[in-house]
């Protein structure tokens, strides 16, 4: 065979793979219907772990499936099926649900845990390709997964089958993620390292609190707000009210202009020199929303208030260039 012809037969087995595993995705479409339903209700009310098992690539798939659940606010972890009967059927417990992965629905290893599961009680959710066969006839909830073929040349190594029932997995993940009310401040408080992690940061958790932000009274004198601002570093200070309510803030750049008429510098207070109206964001913003916000402002520094409009925190642009959120 030629080069050429090798390429274009590399390129047509490639896309028919792809075609082959769409189209099996495709196909769970029209059987999402009660039985799904049904299934996240019962992953919802597990008052246990979500149990998910599976043997070979099946077992791969679980693995992967366990993990967007636990990733997801729902605890969840992998029980190989063989190791289950030699010791690690312990860890399966009344209040848990078993989500069991298997194309045929008759492997033996996962039947043998059909017992110990009837016998505790614990919920049985099947994500299999024979809605008849033992482990689909034993299961509470049976979602079918079945496929026309697999996209191995030979109909044998599993491809389009795994891939429908990670799809399937993932369905039923962002489902009950849904259901549960699961938020963005949630998926921070899992994810605390990765840039995805940081890029839900809140603010509150970057801000600078407490004696670190500088600020000053409406009637401080200059000399009193260019020491502030020296000490403190941040090329700005905040102006509050005794109560600490938010009335402007000064920056280098506000200096600057009224440096320019120095005959005025003795009398002027910080109420004739800050911006009545500064930018300003709440606790809740998220890291990424606040430095696009400064970026589109050109504003290295963002005063945080609550909703009573009381200084709380200030965040630098600094803070969030090293949370690597680019």
């Amino acid at each position: 065979m030629s080069k050429k012809n090798q390429e274009e037969t590399s390129i047509a087995l490639a896309q028919k793979v792809l075609k082959t595993e769409a189209d099996a995705v495709r196909a769970l479409i029209e059987r999402i219907d009660k039985r799904f339903v049904d299934a996240v209700r019962l992953l919802a009310e597990c008052k246990g772990r979500v149990i998910v098992t599976g043997m070979g690539k099946s077992g791969i798939i679980a693995r992967k499936i366990a993990a967007t659940l636990s990733s997801t606010g729902t605890p969840a972890f992998f029980l190989h099926p063989a190791e289950a009967v030699h010791g690690d059927l312990g860890m399966i417990q009344s209040k848990d649900l078993l989500l069991a992965l298997s194309q045929s629905g008759e492997t033996p290893e996962i039947l043998r845990l059909l017992e110990t599961i009837k016998r505790l009680g614990a919920k049985l959710i099947a994500i299999t390709g024979l809605s008849s066969s033992l482990l689909g006839q034993a299961a509470d909830v049976v979602l079918d997964c079945r496929v026309d073929t697999e996209a191995c040349p030979m109909n044998l190594v599993p491809t389009a089958s795994t891939t429908a029932a990670l799809a399937m997995g993932d369905a039923l993940a962002m489902t009950l993620l849904t259901r549960k009310g699961f938020k963005e401040s949630d998926f921070v408080n899992l994810h605390p390292g990765g840039n995805l992690g940081k890029r839900l940061l809140q603010v509150s958790q970057l801000m600078h609190t407490g004696d670190e932000i500088p600020t000053v009274r409406s009637n401080a004198p200059l000399i009193d707000i260019v020491s502030i601002m020296s000490r403190k570093g941040f090329g700005m200070t905040c102006v509050v009210t005794a109560g600490g309510i938010l009335e402007g803030v000064i920056t280098d750049g506000d200096l600057r202009r009224h440096l320019s008429q120095p005959e005025e510098l003795v009398s002027l207070t910080a109420s004739d020199i800050m911006s009545h109206s500064p930018l300003t964001a709440s606790e809740s913003i998220l890291a990424a929303e606040a430095l696009n916000l400064m970026e589109n402002k050109r504003v290295t520094s963002l005063a945080i208030i609550d909703s009573h409009k009381r200084l709380i925190g200030l965040i630098h642009l600094h803070d969030l260039w090293r949370t690597e959120l680019f």
